[in-house]
């Protein structure tokens, strides 16, 4: 039987080790990097995040959760005034719909509060499975995938942690050889490492701290 791609491992749990705690030590300061009090918060500012900077999600929702502090009222938002309200975060239409739909599902299903399960979660309109780990591990302290972003998707196949383009199959690939109470802590790592060093276009290869244990044939001089 042909083995497929996602059943592969492309970095033996040794290596991985060795990856994780040099950008540990690099990055002592990863963290998730949108502005949160609550799970609600965090749960609509990741599904604005989306093709967005964490950065410009942060001054929209500066505004945003003092016009909408709940999610009643979030869900009784008329659609015009919300999507003028995230227009600069881009495809406003759709996270209009998104946010108010998911908010009318938590105040009907939910009681107003943000499930603590991933299949409850995905539920929700606008909510994926990277909109959920980043939820639970981040609002919740609960451990149940790996969050993957543009950025982990880049870096975790340049390190050869990952052989996928395919966000679920460079989860699975990743959960398999990082140790479960690292998952949450390794999306904020690869995040950082991609922002700082392994950028897409211009990546800073001589001074990128896992240098000698990156598979990476393009490497920059």
């Amino acid at each position: 039987m042909k083995q497929q791609k996602s059943d592969i491992l492309t970095a033996t749990p040794a290596k991985a080790k060795k990856i994780l705690a040099i950008i540990e030590s690099s990055y002592p300061d990863a963290h998730v990097t949108l502005d949160f009090t609550n799970p609600f918060q965090l749960l609509i500012a990741t599904i604005l995040a989306a093709q967005c900077t964490d950065e410009r999600v942060n001054q929209v929702t500066k505004g945003l959760f003092k016009r909408y502090p709940t999610p009643q009222v979030l869900a009784d938002a008329d659609p015009v005034e919300m999507e003028e309200a995230i227009r600069s975060t881009g495809f406003y239409r759709n996270k209009a719909r998104s946010i108010i739909g998911c908010c009318k599902k938590l105040v009907e299903e939910f009681g107003g509060l943000v499930p603590q399960t991933m299949e409850e979660l995905i539920t929700l309109p606008g909510v994926w499975r990277k909109t959920a780990n980043i939820v639970l591990g981040n609002a919740f302290g609960i451990t149940e995938g790996i969050a993957v972003d543009t950025h982990v998707t880049r870096v975790a196949n340049r390190l050869g942690l990952a052989a996928s383009n395919k966000p679920d199959e460079i989860e699975q690939q990743l959960c398999r050889v990082v140790p479960k109470e690292k998952w949450t802590l390794l999306t904020h790592l690869l995040v950082f490492h991609g922002r700082r060093i392994c950028m897409a276009r211009k990546p800073d290869c001589p001074h990128c701290p896992v240098r000698h244990l990156c598979s990476w044939p393009e490497k920059t001089i």
